[in-house]
């Protein structure tokens, strides 16, 4: 297109270009781009460079663009040239090798400087940093025929370089100036134990010690300290820190502080020139890690191509150490203030060492040493603000505690890449951790998009976040608010929020109000909307079959060989002869091998062709029987006990209680699949204390338990109250899913969403305010008598004939 305007990028690192990439998925003709980088390659994966120190990985292992890209982009590319002026005036830049380009719009992307100590020696030959390839090359050079190295910097830049040194085959030191290692992501006690743990690695330490001195005559021979001690090194290298690299934007006359001075869209005080990355301040802060350049990029190229709706606040980063071997993770305000209060647990025989920090009932900042499974866990609560006085008792004994099925609830970086850590789509860990690798993945997004893992029913994110966090330590941070998928920046409760202020009934609506990326949606955030909007305007709005998942649009679930099982309902896990004698006569007419008691007291029926369901149907209807909803986010099942009609322990008729709550509540569609169960007595035989919703009868009348999950993530339920009659058990039935279902984000099962929004705000709606516990129990049974929710799908489909196209085979043409 001749009218394109022009982009020129200074900087060809992680954040420029990730800013470019953004922009090309958004606006890919808008632009005549340009990028200029000093170094000699393409863009390469700066946190890799550790793996490639350590002789893990080659620099071709971590370029994430190479040259080949560019010219497939139609992106020129000038490498070894360094921008050294702008005429703002005129839109001009100019390189130290006398290139010149003109632009509309200028990213500055210049990164940052490692910071050199200026001691005397400091510029003798083999005083080198550790910030790219080529001083990953000085190092490997020396260490071919060198002994003895010094590090100066006990942060985690200096002990990844330490590390790196170590494997190939150098005697190393640490000195550090500060009382313990990394005390800015660690306290005292956590400090000790790293250093015990890399001395018995072999490194060496040298703490509390000030550098005077880099010695030597005409190179390194060793470092002198202020106490006047010496220490022999052939080579000393500088991980003390680095500092935004302002200098060009300091010499064309651009707003700057520590760095480069931005606004939320990440434009300096030139409304023509944005910049992005370690270069800049914002908000007063100043970042070195990834993640949050990845932030920032995403916002820059929205307002680049004109977007004009996101919003950069600043990031929340946690660190995990690289360093092979170490399990350690650190997030916010660990140290504390005379207002916040520690929670600890320290089992020094296992080198394991936990510290939470709590102000006014949230966490503020945390340390994990030795076990940081649950790393992910106490960041997300610290992001959400998440109130954990509900669940203070069992904090410190994280979510694995309870049981983690299918992978033993090990710590991810244990499992071995054969460990299949996404059941949906069959994805192992192996496969994960080398898209992250080669690919250079950095979000959960990205790998969503390449591997197919966590993009279905979402119950491994938390396993699949823990290897973002191994692969890429402190680089890897969630961001502080997800958006709904990757057409839109807006987060679930944002849509929500503007699907009731606004009134929006339909998914075009939503999408043309909240300026969807993607006109059509994706797969993703289409029956998230078709839900909230059903949800919300049960009387305006209708269903949209083509924003469901298949099982929900053939109204079975599809089995991995192309058959289809159906699963009747069985009200309370009562059945009748007639019943049954309908089941076996379906499963001899169409020959069906399997038929299955599910553990939801129910019987399934396998092996059917998707052109067969309609007459299966109908013959189930016949007999009585109507869909089961097992393949829905809807009511699953209530599991039942015979209760005190037949169990000598027996305290309440459960069975009848658990029939009147499917009554209520089958057909409802939810944020995710929903079960409840009523046992008849405390010894829970219906297991109602891992259902969504359950009932444990007593002689004084009922408990009503939530939250629980009997899945990959077992979960035990939280009381929500007891009541003593059958009604009141409806009628707060009613009331907790009428608020999961209205609050709740899709795909969220209510054992998350409790323990996001906290059990004390869950009674607070159904216990406590019994005037808003009657409104939101009207509103479900209000939602139950529209959309057809409680007419069979079956009936509809084998008798009334409603979309029998979906149901007819392919005709092949020859």
């Amino acid at each position: 297109m001749a009218n394109k305007e022009k982009l020129v990028v200074v900087g060809n690192g992680m954040a420029g270009m990730r800013t470019v990439e953004e922009l090309l998925q958004i606006a890919p003709d808008k632009f005549d781009i340009t990028v200029f980088g000093s170094e000699p390659y393409g863009n390469y994966n700066r946190i890799l460079l550790s793996p490639v120190l350590a002789g893990e990985k080659t620099i071709n292992d971590i370029m994430l663009n190479d040259v080949q890209w560019y010219t497939d982009n139609h992106i020129t590319l000038h490498t070894g040239e360094t921008v050294t002026e702008i005429d703002r005036k005129n839109c001009i830049v100019k390189t130290d090798k006398g290139t010149s380009a003109r632009y509309d719009r200028l990213l500055i992307a210049t990164g940052s400087n490692p910071f050199i100590i200026p001691i005397p020696g400091h510029d003798l030959p083999g005083v080198i940093t550790f910030r790219d390839i080529h001083d990953v090359d000085l190092m490997l050079e020396a260490a071919q025929t060198k002994k003895h190295a010094v590090v100066i910097g006990g942060g985690l830049l200096g002990l990844e370089a330490a590390n790196g040194l170590m494997k190939q085959g150098m005697s190393v030191t640490v000195v550090h100036l500060m009382d313990w290692l990394m005390e800015r992501q660690m306290d005292e006690v956590s400090g000790a134990m790293l250093k015990k743990s890399l001395s018995e690695k072999g490194m060496q330490f040298m703490l509390r010690a000030s550098t005077k001195e880099v010695v030597g005559k005409g190179k390194v021979e060793g470092v002198k300290f202020a106490d006047g001690t010496t220490l022999a090194a052939d080579i000393v290298v500088m991980a003390v820190g680095i500092r935004p690299n302002i200098d060009l934007a300091k010499k064309i006359g651009l707003h700057c502080e520590r760095g480069i001075v931005v606004n939320d869209t990440m434009q300096t005080y030139d409304p023509k020139i944005y910049s992005v990355g370690e270069c800049v301040q914002h908000r007063g802060q100043t970042y070195g890690l990834v993640a949050p350049l990845f932030e920032m990029a995403k916002v820059c190229a929205n307002h680049l191509a004109a977007y004009g709706i996101g919003m950069y606040r600043g990031s929340v980063t946690s660190t995990k150490l690289k360093v092979t071997g170490i399990d350690l993770f650190s997030a916010g305000n660990f140290t504390g203030d005379e207002h916040s209060e520690d929670i600890v647990v320290r089992d020094a025989g296992r080198g394991i060492y936990k510290k939470v920090v709590l102000k006014d009932g949230r966490i503020i900042g945390s340390v994990l040493y030795g076990d940081t499974v649950d790393g992910a866990w106490y960041f997300q609560l610290m992001r959400e603000q998440t109130n954990v006085t509900d669940i203070r008792d069992k904090l410190m004994f994280g979510q694995a505690h309870l049981g983690d099925s299918g992978h033993g609830g090990n710590v991810v970086a244990n499992m071995s890449d054969a460990t299949e850590i996404c059941g949906c789509n069959g994805v192992c860990k192996g496969t994960i951790v080398n898209a992250i690798t080669s690919k250079g993945l950095f979000t959960l997004e990205d790998v969503r998009l390449h591997t197919k893992a966590s993009s279905s029913c979402g119950s491994c994110t938390g396993l699949v976040e823990q290897i973002l966090e191994t692969v890429l330590g402190g680089d890897y941070s969630a961001p502080e608010a997800k958006p709904m998928c990757g057409c839109t920046e807006h987060t679930h409760e944002v849509v929500r929020e503007a699907i009731r202020k606004q009134k929006l009934t339909s998914i075009p609506a939503v999408m043309s109000a909240l300026k969807w990326k993607n006109a059509d949606g994706c797969s993703s955030c289409r029956p998230a909307l078709n839900y909230y909007l059903l949800s919300t305007w049960p009387k305006e709005v209708s269903d949209d079959p083509q924003s469901r998942f298949i099982n929900e649009r053939a109204h079975a679930n599809i089995q991995k060989d192309g058959t289809y099982s159906v699963i009747p309902r069985m009200w309370g896990g009562m059945t009748t002869p007639n019943e049954l004698r309908a089941i076996a006569d379906v499963a001899d007419e169409y020959k069906l091998e399997t038929v299955h008691v599910t553990g939801g007291q129910r019987i399934g029926l396998y092996g059917i062709k998707k052109q067969e369901l309609p007459d299966v149907w109908k013959k189930l209807n016949d007999r009585g029987l109507v869909s089961g909803h097992a393949y829905g986010k809807a009511l699953r099942t209530v599991k039942t006990c015979v209760g005190k009609e037949w169990c000598r322990f027996g305290t309440q008729d459960s069975t009848a209680i658990g029939i009147k709550l499917e009554q209520l509540t089958w057909g409802s569609w939810m944020p995710h699949k929903f079960k409840m169960a009523a046992s008849g007595c405390p010894r829970n035989c219906a297991e109602a204390t891992i259902k969504d919703f359950g009932v444990v009868c007593v002689d004084s009348g009922y408990e009503l338990h939530v939250g629980g999950n009997g899945g990959i993530k077992v979960r035990a339920t939280d009381l929500l109250c007891k009541v003593e009659t059958e009604a009141e058990v409806l009628e707060y039935a009613a009331a907790f899913i009428q608020l999961y279902r209205e609050e709740a984000r899709y795909l969220d099962r209510t054992a998350p969403w409790i323990e996001r929004v906290g059990l004390s705000y869950v009674k607070e709606n159904v216990v406590d305010n019994a005037e808003k516990r009657k409104q939101l129990a009207e509103r479900f049974k209000i939602s139950q008598q529209e959309n057809e929710t409680q007419d069979d799908p079956w009936l509809m489909r084998s008798t009334e004939g409603r979309d029998q196209d979906q149901f007819k085979p392919l005709k092949v043409i020859a």
